[in-house]
């Protein structure tokens, strides 16, 4: 086909490296819902950094309703809510990230960290 062209994967892109390597991801569902993971994590990180979920969504390459959508989920799906929004405007609006946000950002990353520890420890043996 005229201008078609195929993309190397990136997991064939890479330099290979001798020996075993272990690789995962880890997210945290509720209710068979994705409550957290590495790209919400970021986002709420971003959306604390810039004050706002438009900025943040373009620090990202993420869509502005893609990201609504995550903070509306996680918001649902949270005992109390991770990010509290002001609408827009002729100001336009902004939002801020809430110690709840911040307390789940936390314990995301020291779930990430002890994850990433169990695969080194996989490979070590």
């Amino acid at each position: 086909m005229p201008g078609f062209k195929t993309k190397k994967l990136s997991s064939l892109s890479r330099q290979p490296q001798p020996g075993y390597v272990a690789r995962g991801r880890i997210w945290v569902d509720k209710d068979g819902e994705l409550y957290i993971g590495g790209g919400r994590a970021r986002l709420l990180e971003r959306i604390d950094e810039f004050g706002s979920i438009a900025a943040a969504a373009r620090s990202m390459g993420l869509g502005y309703r893609n990201a609504w959508l995550w903070v509306e989920t996680a918001n649902r799906l949270a005992a109390t809510p991770l990010v509290e929004k002001n609408a827009g405007g002729v100001g336009g609006g902004c939002a801020r990230l809430t110690s709840e946000g911040r307390r789940v950002i936390i314990q995301y990353r020291e779930l990430r960290a002890k994850f990433e520890d169990f695969l080194e420890q996989v490979i070590q043996k």
